[in-house]
C-alpha cells in the first residue's frame, strides 16, 4: 500500500515538475527551445576549444574528453540544482510548501518526483548534444565499441549521487532566505572546476586534486568517458589512468553511498530545524 502511494506521488510530482519546467507551453514550442538550448551551450565550448586547438581533428581524444565532460555535466546542473530550487519555488514563488508538508505524501518522494522532469530534459539535452557533435562536429563515435553495461551502471549510480547531493542542498535551502540560486552557482562552479569536467584534474594543484578525488562526479564522468570510448586513449587523460574500470566503479559506489547517507542526515536535520524555527512558510522575497 505504501509503495503504491509513493509511486502515485512520484508520478504526480513528475507531471507537475514537467509542467513547471515547460511553463505550460505548447509541446512543439518547448521542444524547439529544448533543441536549440543544448546546441547553443555546446557551441560556446567548441569555440573555446577551437581557439586553443585550432582544429577538432588535431587531437580527437582530447576533444572527446572535453566534449563528453561538458555534455554530461548538464545532468549535474539540471538534477542537483533543480532539486534545490524546488524548495525555493514551492516556499517563495508558489507558497505551497506548507501544503505539501500537511498532505499525506512523502516529502522525499515528492522532491525526487519534481526532479524527474529535470532528468528528462537533461537526458534530451545530452542526446541532442551528442548527435550534434557526431553529425556536425565530427566527434568520433562507434556504438558497437561502447561498453553499454558499464555505461548503464555508471549512469544509475551517477544519478543516485546527484539526487543525494541535491537533497543535501535542498535541506540547506530550507534554512536560508532567497539564496538558493547563489548556493547552486557556488557549488556548481566548485564541482565543475574540481571534478575534471573539461580538463584533467592533474592540472590542478595538489590540494585541488585531493578534493577532486573526493567528489563522486569525478569518478562518474571518468566512467562515462571510458564506457563510451573504451581503450587507453581517453583513459590516459583524466588523471585516473592507474585505476581500472572496476576500481573506479567501486570508488563511485562507495562515495555515492556516503553522499546518500550524509544528504539524508543533512536533510533530516535541516527539516527539523526549519520546523522548529517556523521557516517552512516564511516568505523572504525581497
Amino acid at each position: 500500500m505504501a509503495v503504491r502511494d509513493h509511486l502515485r506521488t512520484l508520478r504526480l510530482a513528475a507531471w507537475l515538475g514537467w509542467q513547471i519546467e515547460s511553463n505550460w507551453a505548447r509541446p512543439a514550442l518547448f521542444l524547439l527551445y529544448s533543441f536549440i538550448r543544448p546546441i547553443a551551450t555546446t557551441l560556446i565550448l567548441v569555440i573555446m576549444y577551437l581557439i586553443i586547438k585550432q582544429d577538432v581533428s588535431s587531437d580527437p581524444a582530447f576533444f572527446s574528453y572535453v566534449y563528453l565532460g561538458a555534455t554530461f555535466y548538464m545532468f549535474v546542473s539540471s538534477v542537483v540544482f533543480g532539486i534545490t530550487y524546488v524548495i525555493h519555488a514551492d516556499r517563495e514563488h508558489y507558497q505551497t510548501l506548507r501544503n505539501i508538508y500537511i498532505s499525506p505524501v512523502s516529502l522525499y518522494v515528492y522532491i525526487i518526483g519534481r526532479a524527474t522532469g529535470k532528468v528528462a530534459l537533461a537526458a534530451l539535452a545530452v542526446v541532442i548534444s551528442m548527435a550534434f557533435g557526431i553529425l556536425v562536429l565530427g566527434l568520433p563515435f562507434d556504438p558497437m565499441l561502447v561498453d553499454w553495461p558499464l555505461f548503464a551502471i555508471a549512469m544509475l549510480l551517477g544519478l543516485a549521487c546527484l539526487v543525494s547531493l541535491g537533497l543535501a542542498l535542498a535541506g540547506i535551502s530550507m534554512l536560508t532566505a532567497k539564496h538558493s540560486t547563489s548556493i547552486n552557482e557556488g557549488v556548481g562552479g566548485l564541482v565543475y572546476l574540481l571534478c575534471g569536467a573539461v580538463f584533467p584534474i592533474t592540472v590542478l594543484p595538489a590540494w585541488g586534486q585531493a578534493i577532486g578525488l573526493m567528489i563522486p562526479v569525478t569518478y562518474w564522468l571518468e566512467l562515462i568517458r571510458r564506457s563510451l570510448y573504451p581503450g587507453e586513449g581517453i583513459a590516459m587523460l583524466g588523471g585516473l589512468q592507474d585505476f581500472g574500470d572496476l576500481t573506479i566503479l567501486s570508488f563511485l559506489l562507495a562515495s555515492t553511498l556516503v553522499f546518500a547517507a550524509l544528504s539524508l542526515a543533512m536533510f533530516h536535520l535541516a527539516d527539523r530545524n526549519a520546523r522548529r524555527k517556523g521557516k517552512l512558510d516564511m516568505i523572504t522575497t525581497y
